[in-house]
């Protein structure tokens, strides 16, 4: 059974599926999802695995805000950014299990992987020491991510260009409501200013992983599918250096990179934080296996 919006599946006819996206088909249902013929299935899937996780993990994090954040205003704009990206994530990860012929659906990658196997960056991870700090995070991590759907709307995988085309408006959003606080937290009480820059000054040593490209990423930037994502440094520092002007704070200092030296988030290679986010994050699927809900 599927329903034409989140509302009808919860109406009293329906009351025995009332969870919300319960009954909806997969996101990809009716979509031609024929990997194009240049294009390396196990290396799309790994790619599409790779932005799915980014959206997924940092939509677990905005979620834990909730009930958490200074005004009710930015209770549901928070609510709201984490919807964006889970919905982001779904289409990734089904797109991901469609590239490589294996056909695991988007639960299956979300609930039933271990920490290793998650492929985002660390960035995504991290736990917000508070609100400062996660405008910081908010803020460095829409503006990267844009960056890349932007010039993902032009993938040689229409299925791919296609969730970038939807996620491009979608994070324009989300970059400017950081954006939008960066300046009022930086320009305004000493104490506001101060947590901000603490918020940077966390989050900086993880953003050098942003650029550094995978193999798998840039055999995919040379087939047409990809993004370098070096080649969206520019335009990263460019939209940062306006915030950072606006909030009159200086740009913080290159740190060393945090963790494991020489390893990355898309390696598998994570904080400590992960093995509690994903604790909280897959318990109900894993307590109950091949439920539905």
């Amino acid at each position: 059974m599927s329903f034409d919006n989140a509302y009808e599946a919860i109406t009293e006819e329906n009351d025995s599926r009332w969870a919300f996206g319960t009954g909806f088909d997969d996101p990809l249902s009716g979509v031609d999802t024929i990997v194009p013929s240049h294009v390396d299935g196990a290396d799309l899937a790994a790619y599409c695995l790779m932005l799915g996780d980014d959206a997924l993990i940092m939509s677990h994090r905005l979620q834990e805000w909730c009930t958490k954040a200074p005004e009710l205003e930015d209770e549901v704009a928070l609510a709201n950014i984490g919807l964006d990206l889970l919905g982001q994530a779904r289409l990734l990860l089904a797109r991901a299990g469609k590239a490589d012929g294996g056909e695991r659906d988007e639960d299956s990658y979300a609930f039933l992987r271990d920490e290793h196997e998650f492929r985002h960056v660390r960035l995504a991870e991290l736990v917000d020491a508070d609100f400062g700090a996660l405008i910081a995070r908010l803020l460095v991590f829409a503006t990267w991510r844009l960056a890349l759907l932007r010039r993902l709307v032009d993938s040689a995988d229409p299925v791919l260009a296609a969730i970038a085309a939807k996620g491009v408006k979608e994070v324009t959003y989300h970059r400017d409501y950081a954006a939008q606080w960066a300046v009022r937290l930086g320009d305004g009480t000493e104490f506001s200013r101060e947590r901000l820059l603490d918020g940077f000054a966390a989050v900086w040593p993880y953003v050098g992983e942003l650029f550094a490209p995978h193999e798998i990423e840039l055999r995919l930037a040379e087939a047409g599918a990809g993004v370098d994502p070096s080649a969206v440094r520019a335009e990263f520092d460019d939209v940062l250096e306006q915030v950072f002007a606006a909030a009159t704070v200086d740009r913080p200092e290159a740190g060393p990179l945090a963790g494991v030296s020489g390893r990355m988030g898309r390696d598998g290679v994570h904080t400590e934080h992960l093995g509690y986010l994903l604790a909280e994050l897959q318990s109900v699927a894993r307590a109950h296996p091949g439920a539905t809900w």
